[in-house]
Protein backbone atom coordinates (compact mmCIF):
# COMPACT_ATOMS: atom_id res chain seq x y z
CA UNK A 1 0.00 0.00 0.00
CA UNK A 2 1.64 3.21 -1.18
CA UNK A 3 1.12 6.65 0.38
CA UNK A 4 0.68 9.27 -2.35
CA UNK A 5 -0.87 12.70 -2.82
CA UNK A 6 -4.29 13.20 -4.32
CA UNK A 7 -2.55 14.89 -7.26
CA UNK A 8 -0.51 11.73 -7.86
CA UNK A 9 -3.60 9.53 -7.58
CA UNK A 10 -5.16 11.41 -10.53
CA UNK A 11 -2.04 10.87 -12.62
CA UNK A 12 -2.01 7.16 -11.74
CA UNK A 13 -5.66 6.72 -12.65
CA UNK A 14 -5.27 8.42 -16.03
CA UNK A 15 -2.03 6.58 -16.88
CA UNK A 16 -3.50 3.17 -15.99
CA UNK A 17 -6.63 3.79 -18.04
CA UNK A 18 -4.62 5.04 -21.02
CA UNK A 19 -2.55 1.85 -20.89
CA UNK A 20 -5.68 -0.29 -20.56
CA UNK A 21 -7.69 1.39 -23.33
CA UNK A 22 -6.11 3.06 -26.37
CA UNK A 23 -9.29 5.11 -26.90
CA UNK A 24 -8.58 7.16 -23.74
CA UNK A 25 -6.84 10.48 -24.43
CA UNK A 26 -6.27 13.79 -22.64
CA UNK A 27 -7.07 17.24 -23.99
CA UNK A 28 -6.87 20.77 -22.59
CA UNK A 29 -4.78 23.91 -22.10
CA UNK A 30 -1.21 23.21 -20.94
CA UNK A 31 -1.81 19.50 -20.32
CA UNK A 32 1.05 18.43 -22.61
CA UNK A 33 4.42 20.17 -22.55
CA UNK A 34 3.73 21.98 -19.27
CA UNK A 35 2.04 19.03 -17.61
CA UNK A 36 -0.77 21.28 -16.32
CA UNK A 37 -0.22 24.04 -13.69
CA UNK A 38 -0.53 21.52 -10.85
CA UNK A 39 1.81 18.95 -12.45
CA UNK A 40 -0.92 16.36 -12.83
CA UNK A 41 -0.28 15.46 -16.49
CA UNK A 42 3.49 15.94 -16.31
CA UNK A 43 5.32 13.32 -18.37
CA UNK A 44 2.19 11.85 -19.97
CA UNK A 45 2.78 13.49 -23.36
CA UNK A 46 6.28 12.01 -23.46
CA UNK A 47 4.93 8.60 -22.43
CA UNK A 48 1.87 8.44 -24.72
CA UNK A 49 2.72 10.90 -27.49
CA UNK A 50 1.13 14.06 -28.87
CA UNK A 51 -1.82 12.20 -30.39
CA UNK A 52 -3.05 11.10 -26.95
CA UNK A 53 -2.09 14.14 -24.83
CA UNK A 54 -3.24 17.20 -26.76
CA UNK A 55 -2.35 20.79 -25.92
CA UNK A 56 -5.20 22.98 -27.11
CA UNK A 57 -5.70 26.70 -27.70
CA UNK A 58 -7.33 28.67 -24.89
CA UNK A 59 -10.87 27.86 -25.98
CA UNK A 60 -12.79 25.81 -23.42
CA UNK A 61 -15.93 25.85 -25.56
CA UNK A 62 -13.96 24.65 -28.58
CA UNK A 63 -11.97 21.78 -27.07
CA UNK A 64 -14.85 20.56 -24.87
CA UNK A 65 -17.01 20.43 -27.98
CA UNK A 66 -14.28 18.44 -29.73
CA UNK A 67 -14.22 16.08 -26.76
CA UNK A 68 -17.98 15.54 -26.84
CA UNK A 69 -17.85 14.81 -30.57
CA UNK A 70 -14.96 12.38 -30.10
CA UNK A 71 -16.88 10.61 -27.31
CA UNK A 72 -19.96 10.19 -29.51
CA UNK A 73 -17.65 8.75 -32.19
CA UNK A 74 -16.35 6.09 -29.79
CA UNK A 75 -13.34 7.65 -28.05
CA UNK A 76 -13.03 8.22 -24.28
CA UNK A 77 -11.68 11.77 -23.87
CA UNK A 78 -10.42 13.23 -20.61
CA UNK A 79 -11.01 16.96 -20.97
CA UNK A 80 -9.43 19.32 -18.48
CA UNK A 81 -10.86 22.73 -17.64
CA UNK A 82 -7.95 24.63 -16.11
CA UNK A 83 -10.17 26.14 -13.41
CA UNK A 84 -13.77 25.28 -12.63
CA UNK A 85 -14.59 28.97 -12.96
CA UNK A 86 -14.20 28.75 -16.75
CA UNK A 87 -16.59 25.84 -17.14
CA UNK A 88 -19.15 28.52 -17.92
CA UNK A 89 -17.63 28.76 -21.42
CA UNK A 90 -18.50 25.20 -22.62
CA UNK A 91 -21.78 25.15 -20.66
CA UNK A 92 -23.94 24.77 -23.78
CA UNK A 93 -21.91 21.80 -25.03
CA UNK A 94 -22.09 20.06 -21.66
CA UNK A 95 -25.74 20.76 -20.85
CA UNK A 96 -27.37 20.62 -24.28
CA UNK A 97 -25.23 18.02 -26.06
CA UNK A 98 -23.23 15.82 -23.68
CA UNK A 99 -26.06 15.40 -21.17
CA UNK A 100 -28.88 14.82 -23.66
CA UNK A 101 -27.48 12.90 -26.61
CA UNK A 102 -28.07 9.41 -25.20
CA UNK A 103 -31.70 10.26 -24.34
CA UNK A 104 -32.41 11.91 -27.70
CA UNK A 105 -31.07 8.89 -29.62
CA UNK A 106 -32.95 6.36 -27.54
CA UNK A 107 -29.79 5.03 -25.92
CA UNK A 108 -28.19 4.21 -29.28
CA UNK A 109 -25.49 6.86 -28.78
CA UNK A 110 -23.31 7.41 -25.74
CA UNK A 111 -21.05 10.23 -24.55
CA UNK A 112 -18.28 8.62 -22.47
CA UNK A 113 -16.43 11.83 -21.64
CA UNK A 114 -14.82 12.87 -18.34
CA UNK A 115 -14.44 16.58 -17.68
CA UNK A 116 -11.99 17.34 -14.86
CA UNK A 117 -12.15 20.74 -13.16
CA UNK A 118 -10.11 22.07 -10.19
CA UNK A 119 -12.46 24.06 -7.98
CA UNK A 120 -12.89 25.69 -4.62
CA UNK A 121 -11.60 28.48 -2.40
CA UNK A 122 -8.02 28.84 -1.21
CA UNK A 123 -4.76 30.66 -1.72
CA UNK A 124 -6.08 34.13 -2.46
CA UNK A 125 -6.65 33.61 -6.17
CA UNK A 126 -9.75 35.80 -6.24
CA UNK A 127 -13.27 35.67 -7.59
CA UNK A 128 -12.54 34.15 -11.02
CA UNK A 129 -10.37 31.25 -9.72
CA UNK A 130 -12.18 30.22 -6.52
CA UNK A 131 -15.73 29.22 -7.31
CA UNK A 132 -17.79 26.13 -6.46
CA UNK A 133 -19.89 25.55 -9.57
CA UNK A 134 -20.60 21.86 -9.00
CA UNK A 135 -24.14 22.67 -7.88
CA UNK A 136 -25.19 23.82 -11.35
CA UNK A 137 -24.53 20.43 -12.91
CA UNK A 138 -26.43 18.46 -10.28
CA UNK A 139 -29.52 20.12 -11.78
CA UNK A 140 -28.93 18.58 -15.23
CA UNK A 141 -30.36 15.12 -15.99
CA UNK A 142 -27.95 13.00 -17.99
CA UNK A 143 -24.78 14.06 -16.17
CA UNK A 144 -22.87 12.44 -13.33
CA UNK A 145 -20.96 14.58 -10.81
CA UNK A 146 -18.20 13.30 -8.51
CA UNK A 147 -16.19 15.14 -5.83
CA UNK A 148 -13.56 12.76 -4.36
CA UNK A 149 -11.70 14.02 -1.29
CA UNK A 150 -8.98 11.39 -0.66
CA UNK A 151 -6.30 9.88 -2.93
CA UNK A 152 -7.94 6.45 -2.56
CA UNK A 153 -11.36 7.75 -3.58
CA UNK A 154 -9.98 9.91 -6.37
CA UNK A 155 -8.18 7.08 -8.10
CA UNK A 156 -11.04 4.58 -7.75
CA UNK A 157 -13.76 7.02 -8.78
CA UNK A 158 -11.84 8.57 -11.67
CA UNK A 159 -11.13 5.14 -13.15
CA UNK A 160 -14.85 4.31 -12.85
CA UNK A 161 -15.70 7.64 -14.51
CA UNK A 162 -13.39 6.94 -17.46
CA UNK A 163 -15.09 3.57 -18.03
CA UNK A 164 -18.61 5.02 -17.68
CA UNK A 165 -20.64 5.47 -20.86
CA UNK A 166 -22.18 8.70 -19.55
CA UNK A 167 -20.63 12.18 -19.25
CA UNK A 168 -18.99 12.57 -15.84
CA UNK A 169 -17.79 15.82 -14.28
CA UNK A 170 -14.99 15.38 -11.75
CA UNK A 171 -14.57 18.37 -9.42
CA UNK A 172 -11.17 18.37 -7.68
CA UNK A 173 -10.65 20.77 -4.78
CA UNK A 174 -7.34 22.59 -5.18
CA UNK A 175 -6.65 22.40 -1.45
CA UNK A 176 -6.84 18.61 -1.58
CA UNK A 177 -4.15 18.17 -4.25
CA UNK A 178 -1.26 17.94 -1.78
CA UNK A 179 -3.09 15.79 0.79
CA UNK A 180 -1.63 12.29 1.19
CA UNK A 181 -3.31 8.96 1.75
CA UNK A 182 -2.99 5.22 1.23
CA UNK A 183 -3.70 3.85 -2.24
CA UNK A 184 -3.60 0.11 -3.07
CA UNK A 185 -0.95 -1.01 -5.53
CA UNK A 186 -3.33 -3.14 -7.59
CA UNK A 187 -6.42 -2.48 -9.68
CA UNK A 188 -9.58 -1.24 -7.92
CA UNK A 189 -12.69 0.76 -8.74
CA UNK A 190 -15.11 2.73 -6.55
CA UNK A 191 -18.71 2.83 -7.85
CA UNK A 192 -20.12 6.27 -8.67
CA UNK A 193 -23.04 7.10 -6.39
CA UNK A 194 -21.82 5.52 -3.15
CA UNK A 195 -21.09 7.71 -0.11
CA UNK A 196 -18.58 6.93 2.64
CA UNK A 197 -18.93 7.24 6.43
CA UNK A 198 -15.69 9.03 7.36
CA UNK A 199 -16.43 9.00 11.09
CA UNK A 200 -19.05 7.12 13.03
CA UNK A 201 -21.09 8.93 15.67
CA UNK A 202 -24.43 8.80 17.47
CA UNK A 203 -25.66 12.35 18.18
CA UNK A 204 -25.67 14.31 14.88
CA UNK A 205 -25.00 13.56 11.22
CA UNK A 206 -22.82 15.94 9.19
CA UNK A 207 -23.32 15.48 5.43
CA UNK A 208 -20.64 17.07 3.28
CA UNK A 209 -18.13 16.51 0.46
CA UNK A 210 -14.66 17.34 -0.85
CA UNK A 211 -12.53 19.76 1.24
CA UNK A 212 -15.34 20.46 3.69
CA UNK A 213 -15.03 16.83 4.85
CA UNK A 214 -11.73 17.74 6.50
CA UNK A 215 -13.18 20.91 8.04
CA UNK A 216 -16.09 18.85 9.39
CA UNK A 217 -13.63 16.39 10.95
CA UNK A 218 -11.96 19.26 12.82
CA UNK A 219 -15.35 20.49 14.03
CA UNK A 220 -16.24 16.97 15.18
CA UNK A 221 -13.02 16.77 17.24
CA UNK A 222 -13.97 19.97 19.08
CA UNK A 223 -17.53 18.75 19.66
CA UNK A 224 -16.27 15.46 21.10
CA UNK A 225 -14.78 17.50 23.96
CA UNK A 226 -18.31 18.73 24.71
CA UNK A 227 -19.70 15.21 24.68
CA UNK A 228 -21.33 15.50 21.23
CA UNK A 229 -20.59 12.58 18.91
CA UNK A 230 -20.90 13.41 15.19
CA UNK A 231 -21.16 11.01 12.26
CA UNK A 232 -19.54 12.42 9.11
CA UNK A 233 -20.72 11.34 5.67
CA UNK A 234 -18.51 12.19 2.69
CA UNK A 235 -20.88 12.06 -0.28
CA UNK A 236 -18.06 11.54 -2.87
CA UNK A 237 -20.72 11.64 -5.60
CA UNK A 238 -23.33 14.42 -5.89
CA UNK A 239 -25.16 12.94 -8.88
CA UNK A 240 -26.26 10.26 -8.29
CA UNK A 241 -26.38 10.89 -4.54
CA UNK A 242 -26.40 8.07 -2.00
CA UNK A 243 -29.49 8.88 0.08
CA UNK A 244 -29.57 5.35 1.53
CA UNK A 245 -26.38 6.02 3.49
CA UNK A 246 -27.57 9.52 4.47
CA UNK A 247 -30.94 8.30 5.74
CA UNK A 248 -29.42 5.34 7.60
CA UNK A 249 -27.29 7.81 9.55
CA UNK A 250 -30.11 10.31 10.14
CA UNK A 251 -32.33 7.50 11.45
CA UNK A 252 -29.58 6.76 13.99
CA UNK A 253 -28.71 10.32 15.12
CA UNK A 254 -32.05 12.17 14.56
CA UNK A 255 -30.14 15.38 13.78
CA UNK A 256 -28.41 16.55 10.60
CA UNK A 257 -26.21 19.40 9.35
CA UNK A 258 -25.46 19.68 5.62
CA UNK A 259 -22.25 21.51 4.66
CA UNK A 260 -20.96 22.93 1.38
CA UNK A 261 -18.21 25.36 0.46
CA UNK A 262 -20.43 26.87 -2.23
CA UNK A 263 -22.51 29.99 -1.55
CA UNK A 264 -25.43 28.76 0.52
CA UNK A 265 -28.17 30.31 -1.62
CA UNK A 266 -29.29 27.83 -4.29
CA UNK A 267 -26.71 25.25 -3.20
CA UNK A 268 -27.10 21.48 -3.05
CA UNK A 269 -27.65 21.72 0.72
CA UNK A 270 -31.26 22.78 0.13
CA UNK A 271 -31.86 19.82 -2.18
CA UNK A 272 -30.39 17.38 0.35
CA UNK A 273 -32.40 18.80 3.25
CA UNK A 274 -35.57 18.61 1.13
CA UNK A 275 -34.93 14.94 0.37
CA UNK A 276 -34.18 14.16 4.03
CA UNK A 277 -37.47 15.73 5.10
CA UNK A 278 -39.42 13.91 2.38
CA UNK A 279 -37.84 10.55 3.14
CA UNK A 280 -37.64 10.68 6.93
CA UNK A 281 -39.30 13.68 8.61
CA UNK A 282 -40.28 11.49 11.56
CA UNK A 283 -36.63 10.58 12.19
CA UNK A 284 -35.77 14.17 13.05
CA UNK A 285 -35.70 15.61 16.57
CA UNK A 286 -34.67 19.06 15.32
CA UNK A 287 -34.84 21.11 12.10
CA UNK A 288 -31.93 20.33 9.71
CA UNK A 289 -29.22 22.97 9.57
CA UNK A 290 -27.24 24.16 6.53
CA UNK A 291 -23.73 25.65 6.37
CA UNK A 292 -22.17 27.28 3.30
CA UNK A 293 -20.19 30.26 2.07
CA UNK A 294 -21.45 33.81 2.10
CA UNK A 295 -23.53 34.81 -0.93
CA UNK A 296 -20.67 36.88 -2.29
CA UNK A 297 -17.89 36.67 -4.88
CA UNK A 298 -14.72 35.31 -3.24
CA UNK A 299 -12.38 38.21 -2.28
CA UNK A 300 -8.72 38.37 -3.34
CA UNK A 301 -7.60 39.40 0.15
CA UNK A 302 -6.95 36.16 2.05
CA UNK A 303 -8.31 37.51 5.34
CA UNK A 304 -11.58 38.42 3.62
CA UNK A 305 -11.52 35.12 1.72
CA UNK A 306 -11.45 33.28 5.05
CA UNK A 307 -14.47 35.27 6.24
CA UNK A 308 -16.47 34.13 3.22
CA UNK A 309 -16.07 30.36 3.62
CA UNK A 310 -17.28 27.93 6.30
CA UNK A 311 -14.91 27.22 9.18
CA UNK A 312 -14.98 24.48 11.79
CA UNK A 313 -16.54 26.94 14.23
CA UNK A 314 -19.49 27.50 11.85
CA UNK A 315 -20.11 23.76 11.54
CA UNK A 316 -19.82 23.23 15.30
CA UNK A 317 -22.29 26.07 15.91
CA UNK A 318 -24.79 24.52 13.49
CA UNK A 319 -24.49 21.16 15.25
CA UNK A 320 -25.07 22.80 18.65
CA UNK A 321 -28.13 24.55 17.26
CA UNK A 322 -29.77 21.17 16.56
CA UNK A 323 -29.75 20.55 20.32
CA UNK A 324 -31.49 23.80 21.27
Amino acid sequence: MAIITLRESITQAMREEMIRDENVFIMGCDVGLRGNPFGITKGLMKEFGERRVLDTPISEAGFTGLGVGAAIAGMRPLVEILYDDWITLPMDTIVNTAAKTSYMFGGQAHVPIVIRAPFGVGGGVAAQHSQNNENWFVHVPGLKVITPSTPYDMKGLLKSAIRDNNPVLCFEHKRNYSLKGEVPDGEYLIPIGKACVRKEGKDCTIVTYSYMTYVAEEAAKDLEKEGISCEIIDLRSLLPLDYDTVMESVAKTSRVVVVTEAPLRGSITGEIVGEIIARGFDFLDAPPERVGSKNSPVPYNEALEALCTPKKEDIAAAVRKTFQ
